[in-house]
């Protein structure tokens, strides 16, 4: 395997960019019957303040540096990659230029 200069910590920031964007995508949405099974008191705590039964709702404002957080981050990572690579030996400087540009590329073409 490639590179592991800082034992392939990059791949962590996936977890990161998986898990804000799963904040966005359910922020304000109900709970799902198995989040809802999961509550230390389910039902009875329901029950007494139906307003729990969904996802904290993030202001819009939030949600928007959320989504610049996941821009940034997923940059940070591809930017650790492709460094990690370098300094490992397994790319060199033209090669390293040339795959930063096309993972930045297809970082803009996925659109976060």
């Amino acid at each position: 395997m490639s590179g592991g200069t800082w034992d392939y910590v990059q791949y962590r920031f996936q977890d990161i960019v998986d898990s804000i964007k799963k904040e966005v995508e359910r922020s304000g949405k109900p709970l799902t019957e198995k989040e809802m099974k999961e509550h230390f008191s389910y039902p009875d705590w329901f029950e007494k303040y139906p307003e729990d039964k969904f996802h904290y709702e993030y202001p819009k404002e939030v949600i928007e540096e959320f989504k610049k957080g996941i821009e940034i981050i997923s940059k940070a990572q591809v930017y650790a990659q492709r460094i990690d690579w370098l300094i490992s030996g397994d790319d060199g400087d033209e090669t390293f230029l040339e795959r930063l540009k096309d993972d930045l590329d297809e970082l803009k073409r996925k659109k976060l």
